[in-house]
């Protein structure tokens, strides 16, 4: 039987840890693994907020017995429907079958939509409250971070914010729940991959819901992934990180990603980031797409300003793995970065075009022309190489704002 884990009075945690799957959406490596939170608040109604994936339903239900014993639950809480958030609540019905599912007009749709439930269902509008007995819950609809469905439940009384999937982060919880019972250094790198991959396409929607939470006193984040922040200070540092990464903001810094077939791209990546360092960048990351995770490379571009993309010509398009990149930047509006962009080709040249109207389409400034490489390094191809490399240099070390569609070297 599992020891009931209280996070505050009265409001305890039943949420499971995942070290089995391999890619979260199928899509997104796991190296460390993943939480799905949930929580429950014991007052004289009994509410659930959310549930676990299915796969975890099993010991999803233990815990919530060792916390209510054969006490019924009286509402569930639906922040989010995800699957691997929404995924018990067909078992649920079934152990309860009197709650009583709390959720907007999004979610009274998804609730049919994948698990038929129309009975039951109690729907809120935005700021609408629910009296629990001694606590009183607030519901802000924070639509499309990331779901249309998408809100948060605020628990007045202790001033904690039960968040759905922001300020989330990948990692299971190795021991500590709290941030207090753990290092939160290290889950820093994986919000930022969290947040880039998952949610950072919309950036303007989550600039939404923090201003209208701006003025709400919080003094725990609970999350459906990651630790529960607690500490002032961490909290802080959460939310100013959600903040920064949707207005698209970002450290100074250069990533060089670039495909390679037989080395000769390589090299002018290898020669471009030598001569920034050079020059004076200190915090450079170069990513083959082969090899590279894409979440890592997104995770790094959503990090820092600086972007140099290279790609070899291949069936007369880009290389696989750069073109997977720029549709992944295009989908998530990646904008505010200095750009600089490399080709090579044997017979026709095509990746450099295609490259060209990724920068058209896209909210960032060119700092230097071209690289294009026909074969192999000649003189004048490593000299604009290394131009690149000095404004970009010249740029991030300046200070200078990111002007959109702006193309002029850096002097």
């Amino acid at each position: 039987m599992y020891k009931p884990l209280e996070i505050a009075k009265d409001v305890y945690y039943v949420g499971v840890n995942d070290r089995t799957k391999h890619l979260f959406e199928n899509l997104w490596p796991l190296p460390h693994g993943v939480s799905y939170n949930a929580y429950i608040i014991d007052d004289e109604k009994r509410a659930l907020i959310d549930t676990v994936d299915i796969c975890y339903s099993d010991l999803f239900f233990q815990k919530v017995t060792a916390v209510l014993g054969d006490k019924p639950i009286d509402y569930l809480i639906v922040n989010h429907m995800e699957p691997d958030h929404s995924g018990s609540i067909g078992l649920l019905l079934s152990r309860y079958p009197d709650i009583q599912i709390v959720g907007n007009k999004h979610t009274v749709k998804m609730l049919k939509g994948y698990y038929g439930i129309t009975r039951n269902v109690i729907l809120i509008e935005d700021m609408h409250t629910l009296s629990l007995g001694r606590n009183n819950l607030q519901f802000y609809l924070t639509p499309m971070v990331h779901w249309p469905e998408t809100m948060m439940t605020y628990l007045q009384e202790k001033k904690m914010l039960f968040s759905a999937d922001a300020f989330g982060t990948f990692g299971t919880l190795d021991g500590g729940v709290l941030d207090s019972q753990l290092s939160p250094e290290r889950y820093r790198s994986e919000m930022i991959r969290y947040y880039s991959n998952i949610v950072g396409k919309f950036g303007s929607p989550v600039q939404t819901a923090l201003k209208k939470l701006s003025e709400v006193p919080i003094e725990a984040i609970c999350s459906t992934h990651g630790p529960v922040w607690t500490v002032k200070e961490n909290i802080a540092e959460v939310v100013g990180l959600y903040d920064r990464l949707s207005r698209y903001e970002a450290e100074n810094g250069l990533v060089i990603a670039y495909g390679s077939m037989y080395g000769h791209t390589e090299q002018l990546a290898e020669l471009i980031a030598a001569e920034a360092a050079a020059n004076g960048i200190r915090q450079i990351l170069l990513h083959n797409v082969s090899k590279s995770p894409l979440s890592d490379i997104i995770r790094d571009v959503f990090t820092y300003k600086g972007l140099i993309i290279g790609s070899p010509t291949y069936n007369n398009k880009l290389y696989p793995g750069v073109e997977s990149l720029i549709s992944a930047l295009q989908n998530r509006y990646l904008k505010n970065r200095f750009f600089g962009y490399f080709g090579s080709f044997t017979w026709a040249d095509a990746s450099a075009k295609q490259l060209a109207a990724f920068v058209e389409e896209s909210e960032v400034e060119l700092v230097s022309d071209p690289v294009v490489m026909k074969q192999a390094m000649m003189d004048e191809v490593e000299e604009k190489a290394l131009t690149l490399a000095r404004n970009m240099a010249c740029k991030l070390l300046s200070g200078a704002a990111v002007i959109p569609g702006k193309k002029s070297d850096c002097q």
